[in-house]
């Protein structure tokens, strides 16, 4: 799992780039290493960049990633992209996978094993696209990066 140059369209002050991008294989430790990454990377962007990342920022983009990133490794064949990417005051996290068949989520039932994944991605990330893409589909999830009005 090696990261491949930032990502287009995603900027921190100054206007320089912030992003990565990774594949998964699904082999094991992937899902761990794919949340360390996004850890490491926030974690760049503030030191680096100076961008104010809390804590909960910091904490739910690892959850994200983890749901989203599991998910497309249970359900889709082949490879799994994940693209982490600072876009204004938000983090952009981008999971695209070979199938095209969209993730349709569930009413919450507390009763239910396991099965949760997008209905907490839902309740945590300010914002949830998911597209068709012409190959699979793309997922992206957006966090702000810190508390605030």
């Amino acid at each position: 799992m090696t990261p491949v140059p930032p990502g287009e369209g995603s900027s921190v002050p100054g206007g320089d780039p912030a992003g990565t991008m990774v594949a998964l294989d699904g082999k094991d430790g992937c899902i761990a290493r794919a949340r360390r990454l996004t850890g490491d990377f926030l974690g760049r962007v503030r030191s680096r960049d100076g961008l104010a990342v809390s804590a909960r920022a910091m904490d739910l983009s690892q959850l994200v990633v983890s749901e989203l990133v599991t998910n497309a490794l249970r359900y889709a064949p082949g490879p799994v992209l994940l693209q982490l990417r600072i876009v204004g005051a938000a983090v952009e996290i981008i999971v695209w996978d070979s199938d095209p068949v969209l993730p349709v989520p569930r009413a919450p039932d507390p009763t239910r094993v396991g099965q949760h994944g997008l209905e907490i991605v839902r309740a945590v990330a300010d914002d949830l696209e998911v597209a068709r893409e012409p190959v699979g589909k793309r997922i992206v999830a957006r966090l702000r990066l810190s508390e605030g009005p």
